[in-house]
């Protein structure tokens, strides 16, 4: 098959679903497939010689030939909301102009970053008369509601439902991370068939525990191993509502055998560092690279992960199966009707309180001090069954097989 990928985001640029997609292409490639990929010239996170770089290879041909990149471009992306969305529309017309008149396509892939690129990706695919693949990462615009940027009812939500709605007639199949969206799209009529929970994966060969003793990191930032380590890694955002973990700190100073770990980012990380530089029981540092995680996630006798009220219930954090494939503890301060919690239950890996109740995260804090000697279990051995990069490429390479018995159909 000749797969069509169309990206708002592409290599080196990198956001959340850059990982995923390197894996799932190597997986088709391995498998026999070509693919074709449409995307803007890279501008999020690089450099200007990057930037400069990429002007020069506008087509560029990878894994031997069987990947085919082709880049348009496109102004450099900005910070302001008005800047950016000038951007997306124009990478949105951009990409339908492109991809309408790409020849010998057998199927069209997209993930849902940004929102509108689903819809694109299934014109294009419905111009094309192809099956149309959509990994849906966010359900477009709840995610606006959870968060606080909408209201359910108002303009702008109304404006994203019938975006949604438009996008799914044009699905042949929708991906989904966990089984709370699929009853998310459920309750919107969307049908069962065309519905498929997919995790979204973690390269076990990468992420693996690291003994306390051969960890460098203790080393590096002059960190007390002897010390019970309470780990925070993860953005400081309106979601993650992390600022409760400052706040638990703050309230165990006196413990001095506990020590807070915490490697942040996002938009409130400054004033969380301002306020963490107050504390004597918390170290904070900026987020560390991928190829620290298994370091980062190994030093913790318990990991952290927080959110909002009412936000767990639209994904599951995909750092959990970094967690867990560290074999370090979790306590989640986090919806109790969340897929995270049930994964915690399921995986005998931790423990959810309810988000935002500062005492209840303390004391599930102290039990597990008190049972530090007996907290370490081996969870990894549930992340190879349920988020492993191996088993979830294959279940995602068996789904587009599948669409080449449709192209005929379709055209």
């Amino acid at each position: 098959m000749r797969i069509l990928f169309l990206d708002a985001y592409f290599e080196p640029e990198q956001i959340a679903f850059t990982h995923l997609e390197h894996d799932l292409i190597e997986g088709l490639v391995n498998a026999g497939h070509k693919i074709e990929i449409i995307c803007p010239l890279p501008t999020r996170g690089v450099s200007k010689e990057v930037v400069q770089e990429y002007r020069k290879k506008k087509e560029e041909n990878l894994y031997d030939g069987y990947v085919h990149v082709r880049r348009f471009s496109a102004p450099r992306e900005r910070k302001t909301p008005i800047f950016r969305a000038l951007r997306y529309l124009w990478c949105n017309l951009r990409t339908l102009q492109i991809g309408k008149r790409v020849k010998g396509i057998d199927a069209v892939f997209a993930n849902s970053t940004p929102p509108t690129l689903g819809w694109i990706a299934g014109r294009v695919a419905r111009k094309l008369k192809v099956p149309f693949i959509y990994s849906l990462q966010d359900v477009f615009p709840d995610s606006l509601v959870t968060t606080g940027l909408a209201k359910q009812g108002s303009l702008l939500w109304k404006i994203g439902r019938r975006l949604e709605n438009a996008t799914y007639k044009y699905c042949s199949s929708i991906i989904v991370i966990s089984e709370s969206m699929k009853e998310n799209l459920l309750q919107k009529g969307v049908e069962e068939e065309l519905i498929h929970v997919i995790s979204n994966w973690i390269d076990l060969d990468i992420v693996h525990p690291i003994p306390r003793k051969d960890n460098p990191l203790f080393d590096d930032f002059g960190i007390n191993r002897e010390k019970f380590i309470v780990l925070y890694a993860g953005n400081f955002g309106v979601a993650q509502r992390a600022e409760i973990v400052l706040e638990v700190a703050e309230a165990m100073q006196q413990e001095t055998d506990i020590q807070f770990v915490i490697f942040g980012g996002g938009s409130g990380y400054a004033s969380a560092e301002e306020k963490a530089r107050t504390l004597t029981n918390v170290f904070i540092h900026p987020l560390m690279p991928q190829n620290c995680i298994s370091a980062v996630y190994s030093m913790g006798d318990v990991a952290l992960i927080t959110c909002r009220k009412g936000i767990g219930r639209s994904g599951m954090p995909s750092k959990t199966w970094s967690i867990m494939a560290c074999n370090t503890p979790i306590i989640a301060s986090f919806d109790a009707d969340s897929d995270l919690a049930f994964v915690l239950e399921r995986g005998k890996s931790g423990i959810c309180v309810p988000p935002e109740n500062a005492k209840l995260l303390k004391d599930q804090i102290m039990i597990a001090f008190g049972n530090k000697t007996t907290s370490k279990k081996n969870t990894r051995d549930y992340v190879c069954q349920i988020a492993s990069k191996q088993a979830c490429v294959k279940e995602y390479v068996g789904l587009i097989n599948l669409c080449e018995s449709k192209t005929e159909t379709i055209k």
